[in-house]
């Protein structure tokens, strides 16, 4: 076989001969596209001004304390996008644990649960309590619409009687019945009675 040549994914774009290079001290040297160049200038010249000066510097911080201020602002070199919250987070992967878990009914865990039972589980591992079912848990937290649902959401739907974890990907993370374990379910809109988001 021969030789085969280099390719290159596109995942991230090429860094151009004229590009930008930040110099951060006792880190090294890093290349990033040439249209940041004005902000890489103002970060290293500060770099300089601290090294120089370092009391002048900070009293400078002191008397500025605001980001961005004298309209110098790090460069944002990728977006940022909503996160979910950390007990949502922390929640989800402990109902994730226990895919596979059998269903019984009034079941709070650890080893099987009802619908409700695997939320307040879940979200007791996040250090977060919740009512026991999933009437009372469909009032807690702040409602989020369909479309704005992140995962560790709670989502209550079957009337008001049913009741698991937005997982990503329109699917839920549920203790579904008796006989089907802890599993992921498809999530349409109309199954939807109301979703809540825990953010603490």
């Amino acid at each position: 076989m021969g030789a085969m040549a280099a390719t290159t994914t596109g995942a991230f774009p090429a860094i151009t001969a004229s590009a930008a290079t930040i110099d951060v001290p006792g880190i090294g040297n890093f290349d990033v596209p040439d249209n940041f160049a004005p902000q890489v200038q103002q970060f290293n010249q500060a770099v300089k001004d601290f090294q120089a000066n370092p009391g002048a510097a900070i009293q400078q911080l002191g008397a500025n304390p605001s980001p961005g201020a004298n309209g110098f602002q790090l460069p944002e070199l990728f977006p940022q996008h909503q996160q979910p919250s950390a007990p949502a987070q922390i929640a989800l992967q402990a109902a994730q644990s226990k895919v596979g878990a059998q269903y019984s009914w009034g079941a709070t865990g650890p080893y099987s649960f009802d619908c409700s039972g695997l939320v307040q589980w879940a979200y007791k591992q996040a250090g977060v309590e919740l009512p026991r079912t999933s009437f009372e848990q469909s009032n807690v937290g702040a409602p989020v619409a369909f479309e704005d649902l992140q995962p560790g959401d709670i989502v209550v739907t079957n009337g008001g009687g049913h009741v698991g974890m937005y997982a990503g990907d329109g699917k839920l993370l549920n203790a579904v019945q008796t006989g089907t374990p802890v599993s992921y379910t498809n999530l349409r809109p109309n199954m939807v009675v109301t979703a809540r988001r825990i953010s603490a």
